[in-house]
């Protein structure tokens, strides 16, 4: 799951946009096991190649996951967050019914999540370089 300086290229650019994502579990019960980890991974998987993103790092906790997503421009982190919730929620309800009891109600996530973009050259790197770039005359 390594290359994440890869740079991608779509129809009309070029990318390399990383985002940090943090989900946990509602009220941080302990609910994950190693099993219910390794279906996660494979669920966010195939929904990052749904937004066509990478999946380029995940593990998790009993009360929460980290994912490392590499994405396009295109895609709304927002709705990448969205399908990657739900669609865990659904397939580990099906796969590891033993969930349910963990559960209070009917919600596996909570319905907040951590989101930092990350990767390339600080932000003070960046100001610099665009700071000293020649502006004509």
């Amino acid at each position: 799951m390594d290359n994440s300086q890869e740079i991608r290229t779509g129809r009309h650019c070029v990318f390399n946009m990383h985002v940090h994502l943090v989900f946990v579990a509602k009220y941080r019960r302990d609910v994950f096991t190693k099993a219910m980890l390794e279906t996660m991974n494979e669920v966010f998987k195939r929904i990052c190649l749904d937004f066509e993103a990478k999946l380029v790092e995940f593990d998790g906790e009993h009360d929460h996951v980290h994912l490392l997503v590499n994405y396009p421009p295109k895609v709304a982190i927002s709705s990448l967050v969205n399908s990657l919730k739900g669609a865990s929620s659904r397939i580990l309800r099906t796969k590891h019914p033993e969930i349910k009891n963990k559960l209070w109600g009917n919600a596996l996530w909570s319905p907040s999540y951590f989101a930092a973009s990350c990767g390339g050259a600080p932000i003070g790197i960046i100001k610099q370089y665009i700071q000293q770039q020649q502006t004509p005359h």
